[in-house]
């Protein structure tokens, strides 16, 4: 993940990496919604856990989906029947041999994707890792070996299961500032911009897109608030082109991306956030780099995805996006930095909290100078008042249908009825579901309209209860 610098603010580029794994929520109603969140499972270390400690922790913390960056026989036995969806990579080594040889590619998907499916869940296959940038110069296979690729999966039946992708940095873009002005480099669009999106789009799939605001910040924390930067509470900028205000750097980010689709006819192409995250640790010179600015920008993320909006120029497309990364990598080079974007340290303790499906009321917009707080003792689940209507109605449906919540006391002159409002029964109806799962997490979000308190929450006359 090292980033090169460009005249681009917001253009940054990493080293290759490659696979993805995914899988949905528990709680179908949230899936087509709300934006999904998983976690890159680097593994460039040698103190980290087995995969079947990893797939445990997962579980654990309601970590449902996982990027990884190889497709090693270990780590997919493991993830084995755990539900978990999985997005493999061919790497860029590979990638001539891929563009010229459909039959080694045919092999190559038969050993490292048909094997293991459907036992372990393949969801995609990401065909390289910022190609662009690679000094090998592999850029003038990539578009052949997706094609080669998909073909094989065309050939073993699996290409209605299994999506086809390649990640590319934000320095791919000649210009992100002000994001509607975002554009390809012009020696990219012909070549395999154009070839690439039109393979997208006939096979349905998405872009895959790795986009970092601390590298933007970090080096322009002169002209970027950190506010901005965080998803804290800032006065946000106007684009001058389409007059849409942003509040957050990386939507204004993911928005330069879209322009730039769009500006060469791909407009209804989708993307995945494939990689971002925020390193608790640098040098002197990685302005912004601390573990109380990590937690906010995570945190912040994780919410941001959840509640269902999309960005400014796509506000009805939900976000996809992969937190950069599960643990402190010992043994990847570069700057300090580079060995601590981990959520966990290697013996699987947190480095700070992180909100996974909106399960913590650990405030977004806190004092970035602050470590976050994991929540203790007793704990409720109650509605986010800023949730839309349709999708709290939809919540609260669920939870007293098929989610088997007590919603006794919020009917026509029952004790919790009064106040009558949308808000005060979602989340007497949510803190019944809540509880009665033993407050596991992931059972306290549902699609971004819910949230944990640690003040008992009281609505008119009505107690919450704290166990069932």
């Amino acid at each position: 993940m090292r980033f090169m610098l460009t005249e681009n603010i917001m253009a940054v580029s990493f080293l290759p990496y490659c696979l993805i794994l995914s899988s949905f929520s528990t709680i179908s109603i949230t899936q087509a919604s709300s934006g999904m969140i998983g976690v890159n499972y680097g593994r460039i270390a040698n103190n980290l856990p087995s995969p079947e400690n990893v797939v445990n922790l997962l579980k654990s913390q309601g970590i449902n989906r996982i990027k990884i960056y190889d497709t090693d026989k270990n780590v997919l036995t493991a993830l084995a029947h755990s539900r978990i969806k999985v997005v493999v990579c061919l790497p860029n080594e590979l990638l001539s041999r891929t563009a010229s040889d459909q039959s080694f590619t045919d092999k190559w998907v038969r050993h490292n994707v048909r094997k293991h499916f459907p036992a372990t869940e393949v969801e995609a296959i990401a065909v390289g890792n910022e190609v662009f940038v690679d000094p090998k110069n592999t850029t003038p296979y990539l578009v052949r070996a997706m094609k080669n690729i998909h073909a094989s999966l065309v050939k073993y039946n699996l290409d209605k299961s299994i999506k086809i992708s390649s990640p590319i940095a934000l320095s791919a873009l000649a210009n992100s500032y002000p994001p509607s002005s975002g554009s390809f480099k012009p020696d990219l669009v012909e070549p395999v911009i154009k070839p690439m999106l039109d393979l997208l789009r006939k096979t349905s799939s998405y872009l895959m897109v790795n986009a970092y605001p601390f590298f933007a910040y970090s080096g322009n924390a002169d002209k970027i608030s950190l506010d901005y930067a965080l998803f804290g509470d800032n006065a946000g900028t106007v684009d001058s082109g389409n007059g849409l205000r942003y509040n957050s750097l990386f939507d204004a980010q993911l928005d330069a991306v879209y322009a730039a689709m769009s500006a060469v006819g791909f407009n209804d192409v989708k993307v995945m956030v494939t990689e971002t995250g925020w390193p608790s640790a640098g040098d002197g010179n990685e302005i912004g780099a601390s573990e109380a600015n990590a937690a906010a920008y995570n945190g912040g993320l994780v919410k941001r995805v959840l509640n269902g909006n999309g960005t400014p120029l796509r506000p009805k497309e939900p976000l996809n996006v992969f937190l950069f990364a599960l643990f402190n990598e010992n043994q990847k080079p570069g700057p300090t930095s580079e060995r601590n974007y981990g959520l966990f340290y290697p013996n699987e303790r947190k480095v700070y909290a992180v909100p996974f499906a909106a399960t913590t009321s650990t405030p977004v917009n806190r004092n970035r100078e602050q470590a976050p707080v994991a929540r203790e003792g007793e704990t409720w689940c109650v509605s986010n008042g800023d949730a839309a209507k349709e999708k709290l109605q939809a919540a609260l449906d669920y939870a007293c249908g098929e989610g088997g919540a007590d919603c006794r006391p919020i009917q026509p002159g029952a004790t919790c009825y009064h106040p009558k409002s949308l808000e005060a029964h979602a989340s007497f109806a949510f803190n019944s579901y809540y509880q009665k799962n033993a407050r596991r997490d992931g059972t306290c979000y549902f699609g971004g309209t819910a949230h944990v308190v640690t003040q008992h929450p009281r609505y008119g006359k009505c107690k919450f209860p704290t166990e069932h």
